[in-house]
């Protein structure tokens, strides 16, 4: 047997065309183990058994709590830094978005809301998953749903606010305490190092320049445009009725329903009622 096995690899040796083949078919195994490799190793974004609720739960529960960024830095063990911990981000209510979404389980959506705004990015990034999400998504606020928070959920399907709830406050703040005429009477002077015109605007250290008030009013004003016609075109109000309450003022649960900001004033419990009867069973909510 060891002489046939030692003929055998001499002829392999030294025939060309049959190493040529070999080499192909290895080359064509090494291939489909690696496909098979990756296909077990990288989730299908299709399949739903990876979002995954309580088999008990219908309905999801998210959390928009707290100051609303698009992210937040966190330390080697994947907790907020300290001082960032009453603070949500538009990244993660995005993923608990998805989970509800592709989970088959899961019927609606419900997202409590308890935050004074943030970032208008992720504001219109939280909008824009509920918009997409081919599920009833109902929200309700309980101490605060203003600024960017507010603009976060003009999209849901319905919307909840308590008689004593702030809501709406539509307008944009960028503003900042300077401290240039401190920092002279102190004796210290700002070096301005920089190349751009504009690069400096904002340092709380400079004196703030006619210039770059009217850079910063530009953008401002955009970004209110932008706020006015998310709320007119989501919560189909004429533009004109939302431009009229537009002072960045905010109002309570019943003046809110009056203008429409929100669909009825009620909690928790009445949201759980809605989802009843839009669902037409008994409401399970994993938070």
């Amino acid at each position: 047997m060891k002489l046939l096995i030692q003929k055998i690899i001499t002829y392999i040796k030294n025939n060309l065309y049959v190493r040529s083949v070999l080499t192909i078919i290895a080359a064509i195994i090494t291939v489909l183990i690696l496909i098979l490799a990756l296909d077990y190793l990288l989730p299908d974004e299709t399949d739903s058994s990876q979002y995954s609720y309580d088999k008990s739960c219908n309905v999801a529960g998210i959390e928009l709590r707290g100051e609303v960024y698009t992210y937040l830095p966190v330390d080697s063990e994947g907790y907020k830094l300290y001082g960032n911990e009453d603070t949500v981000t538009s990244e993660d209510i995005l993923y608990y978005i998805g989970q509800a979404k592709y989970d088959d389980d899961i019927k609606a959506i419900l997202i409590e809301v308890d935050s004074y705004g943030g970032s208008p990015v992720a504001a219109e990034e939280i909008a824009n998953a509920i918009k997409n999400v081919q599920k009833p998504v109902v929200a309700f606020i309980r101490e605060a749903g203003v600024s960017a928070a507010y603009y976060a959920i003009t999209s849901a399907d319905y919307i909840f606010a308590t008689r004593n709830s702030d809501v709406g406050s539509i307008g944009i703040t960028q503003s900042y305490l300077e401290n240039s005429s401190f920092n002279q009477n102190e004796g210290y002077s700002f070096i301005q190092l920089s190349t751009g015109k504009f690069k400096d605007s904002g340092n709380p250290d400079k004196p703030t320049t006619e210039e770059d008030r009217e850079l910063f009013m530009r953008d401002l004003n955009i970004i209110y445009q932008n706020f006015i016609e998310t709320v007119s075109v989501n919560r189909n109000i004429p533009i004109e009725r939302v431009r009229a309450i537009a002072d960045g003022s905010t109002v309570l649960g019943a003046q809110a329903k009056e203008l429409d900001l929100i669909d009825e004033v009620g909690g928790y419990a009445d949201a759980q009622r809605y989802l009843e009867d839009v669902l037409g069973e008994d409401v399970d909510v994993c938070w």
